[in-house]
């Protein structure tokens, strides 16, 4: 399921079709949000099930919510900018994602450091994509 995710988000040309990217975008969040409440619910178990539900849904929407402010800002920056394949573009789309985390935190740190690492990761993961990189290269024989 996460492979057909990442597909339906790196099919579409970087600076098309903006609606379909946020909604892949925010997909992925979402899908993401769920692992880690999860894994939150699990390791903490809540005194009650609707503690558990709430926490389940702050995890999954907020994760959402920085998904589609990723693809929005990404695919926005490389229309305006008319450089679909610049990582800058990704690097706008990250900040805005911390920026989101900060502002459902309430806090500038968090929006400030979120910004810069978000930005840098996303930044790095379309250098890898544009230059080839693998995470898991496939053994030579």
């Amino acid at each position: 399921m996460a492979r057909r995710l990442g597909q339906l988000y790196t099919d579409i040309p970087d600076g098309t079709d903006c609606h379909r990217k946020a909604y892949a975008s925010t997909a992925i969040g979402g899908a993401a949000g769920l692992v880690v409440s999860a894994y939150s619910v699990t390791l903490r178990p809540s005194d009650s099930v609707l503690e558990g539900v709430a926490r389940v849904g702050r995890h999954t929407f907020t994760a959402a919510a920085i998904g589609a402010m990723f693809g929005l800002a990404s695919c926005i920056s490389a229309q305006v900018r008319q450089k679909p394949d610049d990582p800058m573009n990704y690097f706008i789309g990250g900040c805005a994602g911390g920026l989101t985390l900060g502002a459902r935190t309430h806090s500038y740190g968090v929006a400030a450091t979120g910004c810069v690492y978000m930005g840098i990761a996303a930044a790095l993961w379309k250098i890898g994509r544009l230059e080839g990189w693998q995470v898991f290269p496939k053994p030579r024989v």
